[in-house]
């Protein structure tokens, strides 16, 4: 393994953790991509409501260990598998989708488990189906292991986004193939020579092209987060592929895509590992 370098000008990955303290694969997740992308970690627990909200408040001693002994384990843990990896632990006490939200103003990256809420109507939770639609980074939903064996697969537009090329640089960090998904109806011309373009900086990654109807969304993304590596989508300024990969989870699956996904917000740039 190569020495981990961090860059501190650089914002880091966030990671939320918010479960029982046998339950943090998230946190490995993390700093996998906190070293891939030489970058630090930054671990955030939100525990709401308990501190008085005045400008004192960091100074009240009345946590409970639980949220501080969470916050522990998760550091050593991620500090274990990554010795260099600097390693930074924020108790909040905002709700954790406010404190996520917040922290994803200055990340590189948020990472975030899954929880399968019934009142919720699909199989996100109700803070990752907030931050799948106002994330300000790029938000990677994990959902338990994915193959060890597979493509990414990215949801393509036909345009040279950061979506595109987030999706090359992870295709290329796994050393596996890539299948490019186009809607039928709104391809775009010339999305060919985009693609072309975008796989002639990661050479090594091969590119499969798919064409679905719209209508063949959801069934496309469950068969995707069943044989996928990674399932990567611009989220788009109105959301709506959100909530087509809602429809694929609570329609196709009954609530379950089972490899990552990652979101990336409109206008972001794009920065290589």
């Amino acid at each position: 393994m190569q020495p981990f370098v961090p860059i501190e000008e650089n914002p880091p990955v966030v990671v939320g953790v918010n479960g029982p303290p046998n339950d943090l694969q998230v946190v490995d997740v993390a700093a996998a991509e906190a070293v891939r992308r030489r970058l630090p970690l930054r671990i955030v627990h939100a525990w709401a409501g308990q501190y008085p909200r005045n400008p004192y408040r960091r100074f009240v001693a009345s946590v409970p260990e639980q949220p501080r002994h969470l916050l522990e384990l998760a550091a050593l843990r991620a500090g274990h598998t990554y010795p260099g990896l600097r390693v930074r632990t924020e108790l909040s006490d905002d709700s954790p989708a406010e404190a996520l939200l917040r922290a994803s103003e200055h990340a590189n990256l948020l990472v975030v488990g899954h929880r399968d809420d019934a009142g919720t109507g699909h199989g996100w939770g109700t803070t990752a189906a907030c931050l799948a639609h106002h994330s300000a980074c790029p938000l990677l939903v994990y959902r338990g292991p994915s193959p060890g064996k597979g493509p990414v697969v990215l949801a393509a537009s036909g345009r040279r986004t950061a979506t595109v090329d987030s999706a090359f640089d992870a295709a290329s960090s796994f050393s596996s193939g890539l299948v490019a998904v186009h809607v039928r109806e709104q391809a775009e011309p010339g999305a060919d020579d985009e693609l072309e373009r975008a796989r002639g900086d990661w050479p090594g990654v091969t590119v499969e092209r798919l064409f679905i109807r719209e209508s063949d969304i959801p069934y496309t993304a469950e068969r995707a987060s069943r044989r996928g590596r990674l399932l990567v989508a611009g989220r788009g300024h109105k959301g709506w592929f959100v909530e087509q990969l809602y429809s694929a989870a609570n329609a196709a699956t009954g609530g379950r895509l089972l490899c990552p996904v990652l979101l990336v917000p409109p206008g972001w740039r794009f920065a290589a590992a």
